[in-house]
């Protein structure tokens, strides 16, 4: 059974949509750079069975409004912090996807005291290392140059998915908001920032989880970051990408119930 509930929320100035529900310890999840908290939409479903689950829309994404054009890891972990405090929530479990596990991480360093457990998924700041692709997208040179042609085109295509697509999968089209964000997380020459030097800092029990066949981030990373973690804990699935989280739900619902409880 569903037991998610569709809910707004104002953080400062910003009208914020979230997804919440269940029952038991607090769990916020951070989505990557996608279509917002509409990608856990399943994964939020079996996890809400063990916890009080809470996936906002960052800032940008999905249906809550914007910061504007720029964007920096800082902000939105302090949105992270202004969040769970709207939610009520002085301690709870916290879970990062792509971006939004640098974004998770980053609040670890900064307000370890609230984190219960903290859960990296394909995270990005973990080292340099990144798919040319991502890079080439995201580039300022690449914005500047082709940015209006490459939009255009992907506008059309947009255009001619919509008899094709639903809403939340045509949301994961590029857009000049996510070339924009990614300038915040990437250069040509790889991740712009990488915290792997300071994972040792680390004071919350961490799980790190990653697909084998990840065509992004490598997972090399991954098992350098758990050499690197006091407390730290490894699942990699085996032919798995990006968002292991969708691709293999049952387990991966399982491997946090474990870990989380």
């Amino acid at each position: 059974m569903n037991n998610l509930h569709s809910r707004t929320v104002k953080i400062g100035q910003l009208d914020i949509h979230y997804l919440t529900g269940g029952a038991g310890e607090p769990l916020i999840i951070i989505h990557g750079g996608g279509v917002g908290a509409n990608a856990w939409l399943e994964n939020a479903i079996e996890l809400s069975k063990r916890h009080r689950v809470y996936v906002p829309d960052l800032p940008g994404f999905g249906r809550s409004q914007s910061m504007g054009d720029n964007f920096s890891v800082p902000e939105f972990s302090e949105f992270v912090e202004q969040f769970s405090l709207a939610m009520g929530l002085e301690r709870f479990h916290l879970l990062g996807h792509s971006i939004g596990g640098c974004i998770a991480l980053d609040y670890a360093f900064k307000y370890s005291h609230r984190v219960k457990k903290l859960v990296l998924i394909s995270s990005f700041c973990l080292g340099k290392e990144l798919a040319l692709w991502v890079r080439f997208l995201c580039s300022k040179a690449i914005r500047k140059s082709v940015g209006e042609l490459v939009l255009t085109v992907l506008r059309l295509v947009r255009w001619l998915a919509r008899s094709v697509f639903t809403p939340s999968e045509q949301a994961g089209f590029i857009s000049r908001f996510k070339m924009n964000i990614g300038k915040s997380f990437t250069t040509l020459k790889g991740q712009a920032i990488v915290l792997q030097s300071r994972l040792s800092e680390l004071v919350v029990p961490t799980l790190v989880v990653w697909g084998a066949k990840d065509n992004i981030v490598p997972v090399r990373q991954a098992y350098a970051a758990l050499q690197a973690i006091p407390d730290g804990h490894l699942h990699v699935f085996e032919g798995l990408g990006h968002s292991p989280f969708r691709q293999n739900v049952v387990e991966f619902s399982e491997i946090m119930s474990r870990f989380l409880s």
